[in-house]
């Protein structure tokens, strides 16, 4: 599974979550669950105050590629989408990979290519 945001736990469970400047966190499920409203099939909310969550956290999608550090940012099926992470031009340039914006540096990955596949808290 790949995972990009924050993440809260809340009553001992982890929830896929949003962070508010309201003092509120926005904790969602996938599945029916009490006290949680149901915004379409397959997805639900519950908003709480951030003094009940327990942990907030933010996780990302980690992997190696040719030998480099990447995060996952995407995928589309037997393809990933890798942001490099070794923060060197010249490696980024050989990888032959597009430059988004100062320092940015994506491709679209085979999936089979993509190893060391984990998740990181950050």
């Amino acid at each position: 599974m790949i995972r990009d945001g924050y993440v809260a736990r809340w009553l001992g469970r982890d929830f896929e979550a949003s962070p508010g400047a309201d003092g509120e966190v926005r904790l969602y499920t996938p599945d029916a669950t009490e006290g949680f409203e149901e915004l379409r099939p397959g997805r639900y909310r519950r908003v709480v105050p951030a003094s009940e969550v327990e942990e907030l956290r933010y996780v990302r999608t980690a992997c190696t590629w040719r030998g480099e550090p990447f995060v996952v940012v995407g995928e589309h099926e037997t393809w990933v989408r890798v942001e490099y992470t070794g923060g060197r031009a010249p490696v980024a340039e050989r990888l032959g990979l597009d430059r988004i914006d100062h320092g940015v540096w994506q491709a679209w990955a085979p999936r089979a290519e993509v190893e060391n596949v984990h998740q990181e808290f950050v």
